[in-house]
């Protein structure tokens, strides 16, 4: 419902306002990366990517880890860092959590199609 209203605001489709969103937060992923690369650290794992690692229609992909999963009757929330400071929150079933062993620190990649975000693991 927020993601309806902005758009409404801006007069702009959800399609645009994500893959604007994607494009500044490869941006700003990039600019994090170097900075920390130039202070002598190691890059961290988790990349901003599009398609790296699953073959899906989905054009809007961010790869994570998974921060915390709370589990409701049928449905849970989890919530995805996508960059330092960022976060998703993607609303699952709560089969889909316990079938791919969705839990904290695990690499996931949320998939946003037009207004609905998803979580995808590697098997």
């Amino acid at each position: 419902m927020i993601l309806e209203q902005y758009c409404q605001k801006l007069q702009r489709s959800k399609t645009e306002v994500l893959r604007e969103l994607i494009r500044n937060l490869d941006q700003h992923w990039e600019e994090v990366s170097d900075d920390v690369s130039s202070a002598g650290e190691t890059k961290p794992e988790t990349r901003i990517s599009n398609h790296n690692f699953l073959n899906i229609s989905a054009r809007n992909t961010l790869r994570g880890k998974v921060k915390q999963v709370v589990l409701g009757d049928i449905n849970a929330e989890v919530t995805v860092e996508i960059a330092p400071g960022v976060e998703i929150v993607a609303v699952i079933t709560k089969s889909s959590v316990q079938r791919f062993a969705v839990s904290p620190q695990k690499e996931v990649c949320v998939v946003i199609k037009s207004s609905d975000v998803m979580i995808a693991v590697e098997l």
